[in-house]
């Protein structure tokens, strides 16, 4: 979820892992069939995955699958967050199958399960010896299932949400980090640690237009506000009293103490700013505090501190759960159980405790991907990297429940989201109104009020569909 530079150790296996990724396409004809210049009955297994910097790290690792089952060859489609999101949910809606394997999240799995675009996991993983399912992380696991209680993508990381803020410029303030911040509290320390002269900022915000970028912290704030989406009979509630305090707090915030350029801001950019020593603090994924605590990334590490997601009226918190994770498309069984095998078998690997062990002996105990196995935090090495931050990130993910997320009643799941198909098309709608009241083209409130009525259109049928019934 973050733009980092390559560090020099590790320049070499990238640059080879994107001249194997090049080969792959050059050779590859069609996923599932044996290919040109490739061993007889050898499979090329496409995969769609997001460009993060975790992911980054399995295709530089990825010859080592390959040196392992030479039948299998992979060709990785590496995508950006917003372009993943909109080019998977396109091949795999549409039935499509150019992709084998694809990233999805805790969003998108329950939907697709339902709709019997996905393939079950569970008959996959019980025959795959010492793969063990019951080791993921339970509200992870729970996230990842559908209506039968069966998983239908297995977890490549985990995160909720918490606060980041650099201990020593606290201390050079006299400032004091409360065990459990409030926003005023944090909006307070902003104010005070921003510094224009010195070109830093008093908190890092996303800004960037998306319902998975800007439209995670504003959707979290929203609930730890008390507001919502919609009530129980899906009215839309973008105006209530609730949402406008907090947006109108959100949007005020970052554009007094945040980063230069809030509105293009994303995750990347926000940890970039972060990393560099740019900003005092950063409220976002606790999937960042790997990068924050490795050497060859960041210039603050040490400095870190890490506080639960503020909270705001009622001790209400802002946390999230998130989940990116990989599953395979019922286009994929439509070429042949040889393919589905294949896959699973890359999927298995990239998935598994052997895997974790494998990126921190090669690439680092901080670059271990956090959150989706239990097995994870009782690994001694890892449990000394990562002793600033682990514990924190397990409590905020065990704390997180998709299924309860606002104070009143809601007719959906999802903290940071919305769990249902319209979402995606109206939280990035909703997130150009937010980006450009960031931006300075229009106040907050004018934002949600054209951010309403996109709602109550998403709203009414869904009213329709209950008066059908």
């Amino acid at each position: 979820m973050t733009a980092r530079t390559v560090p020099s150790r590790r320049r070499g296996g990238r640059i080879a892992a994107a001249l194997l990724a090049a080969l792959s396409l050059v050779l590859s004809g069609c996923a599932g069939a044996g290919t040109l210049g490739l061993p007889e009955g050898a499979r090329t297994v496409t995969i769609a995955i997001v460009s993060n910097p975790q992911m980054e790290d399995a295709i530089e690792l990825s010859p080592r699958f390959e040196a392992e089952n030479p039948d299998i060859k992979l060709r990785f489609v590496s995508l950006s967050e917003n372009e993943a999101r909109a080019k998977i949910t396109a091949s795999v809606a549409t039935g499509g199958d150019e992709f084998d394997a694809v990233m999805i999240s805790n969003y998108e799995t329950p939907q697709w399960a339902r709709n019997g675009w996905l393939v079950d996991l569970d008959p996959l993983m019980a025959q795959t010896p010492g793969y063990d399912r019951d080791d993921f992380t339970p509200s992870i696991r729970n996230a990842l299932s559908g209506p039968d209680g069966h998983m239908y993508s297995v977890p490549f990381y985990g995160e909720s949400a918490f606060l980041m803020y650099r201990k020593d410029l606290f201390a050079e303030a006299g400032l004091t980090m409360p065990p459990n911040p409030t926003w005023e509290q944090v909006a307070g320390f902003a104010d005070r640690l921003t510094d224009r002269e010195q070109n830093r900022a008093g908190i890092c915000l996303r800004g960037k237009p998306g319902w998975g970028e800007v439209m995670a912290p504003v959707g979290a704030m929203i609930n730890s506000f008390g507001g919502r989406w919609y009530d129980e009979q899906w009215n839309a509630q973008l105006t209530s009293p609730e949402v406008r305090e907090a947006v109108n707090f959100y949007v005020d915030l970052v554009r007094r103490d945040g980063q230069p350029g809030a509105a293009g801001s994303g995750f990347s950019e926000c940890g970039t700013q972060f990393s560099q020593g740019n900003t005092a603090m950063w409220f976002d994924a606790t999937v960042a505090a790997g990068l924050l605590e490795n050497p060859d990334e960041s210039r603050v590490v040490g400095d870190v501190g890490y506080a639960p997601a503020p909270t705001g009226v009622d001790g209400l918190p802002s946390g999230w759960l998130y989940s990116w994770a990989l599953a395979i498309p019922r286009t994929t069984a439509e070429k042949g159980p040889e393919q589905v095998d294949a896959t699973w078998k890359f999927l298995s690997w990239m998935t598994s405790k052997p895997y974790q062990r494998m990126v921190g002996e090669e690439l680092g105990w901080t670059s271990v991907p956090p959150g989706a196995r239990q097995s994870t935090y009782a690994i001694p090495e890892y449990i000394e990297a990562s002793k600033a931050y682990a514990p924190q990130t397990r409590a905020a993910i065990d704390a997180a429940n998709q299924d309860r997320p606002t104070r009143d009643p809601v007719p959906y799941t999802g903290l940071q989201f919305v769990g249902i198909p319209e979402f995606q098309d109206l939280g990035t709608r909703v997130s150009q109104q937010i980006s450009a009241a960031i931006a300075g083209q229009q106040s907050a409130d004018e934002a949600l009020d054209q951010a309403q009525d996109y709602a109550e259109v998403v709203g009414e049928s869904y009213q329709q569909q209950g008066a059908d019934s």
